[in-house]
């Protein structure tokens, strides 16, 4: 979600909801991952000008979440998990800040994709390959480059390894007169009138312009900015209990913190 919110209660200022509204871009996973559901059109263009191929998409899903089978294990939403005709798995991510396009993560994500392609039973040649797209707000490696291939090496000769594991990470401040500077400019662009690439302005219209998609976005600015309140008077109440000795009910009274609210964050303390 973008980076503009606070932890005002949103619901309270519709002005407020409708400005946050109007400066989401593509960088916002939110918006991003509803352009993106089920619309072949625009991740076959995306795919096309990172990949630098033809790909022909089957299925694209936005906002889908992945179970780590083992019990109190890490669970991963993929922001755009897209599929092609030849079985490859294609995770697709949009991040603003250095700790979300952590390289471990990249690691971590390409596992979780890898781990859902083989049937009990299956051989492993029959593994499919798999991409992790990391699509990064600013320069990862701060080279300059648009795109940055991440393959795996034999060390004592050079050759690559060739397993099949893909990650990539795009220059989101890329300002190049090419494709991918053009994919970029659209992706911090905030109107889609200005934008270069008409599959993904047309979506970005919808959800930011007409009626139902609009609203749909307006719900979910809405709804983060009251889980980012609930969560910051959850470290208050936290703060208070840790450096006051309080009891859980004082610092609650401290804040003046009711009904429903108080309800939430009491089950979220004594878990």
């Amino acid at each position: 979600m973008t980076e503009k919110l606070n932890s005002s209660n949103l619901r309270q200022n519709p002005r407020n909801v409708n400005e946050l509204v109007n400066e989401l871009t593509l960088f916002d996973d939110d918006l991003m991952s509803r352009v993106f559901d089920k619309n072949i059109k625009a991740t076959e263009l995306l795919l096309r000008i990172i990949l630098g191929k033809k790909v022909k998409v089957i299925s694209v899903t936005g906002q889908n979440e992945m179970k780590n089978h083992q019990v109190g294990g890490r669970n991963i939403t993929l922001d755009v998990d897209a599929m092609d005709e030849n079985g490859e798995e294609i995770d697709i991510e949009v991040q603003g800040n250095s700790e979300g396009a952590h390289v471990r993560r990249a690691r971590y994500h390409s596992s979780m994709v890898d781990s859902r392609m083989l049937k009990e039973g299956q051989a492993f040649r029959e593994l499919r390959d798999s991409y992790v797209i990391f699509i990064y707000k600013h320069d990862k490696f701060r080279k300059g480059l648009p795109l940055y291939h991440v393959e795996r090496y034999v060390g004592e000769t050079n050759e690559q390894f060739r397993d099949g594991s893909h990650i990539i990470y795009v220059n989101g401040n890329y300002k190049g007169n090419d494709e991918i500077g053009q994919l970029m400019q659209d992706f911090r662009e905030k109107n889609p009138e200005c934008m270069h690439y008409t599959e993904l302005a047309e979506s970005v219209k919808h959800f930011k312009e007409k009626e139902g998609g609009r609203e749909e976005m307006s719900e979910i600015v809405e709804r983060y900015g009251d889980e980012r309140a609930l969560m910051a008077n959850i470290t208050s109440v936290q703060n208070l209990m840790n450096n006051m000795k309080w009891t859980l009910d004082q610092a609650l009274d401290a804040l003046g913190i009711k009904g429903k609210e108080r309800t939430l964050i009491t089950q979220q303390l004594q878990k």
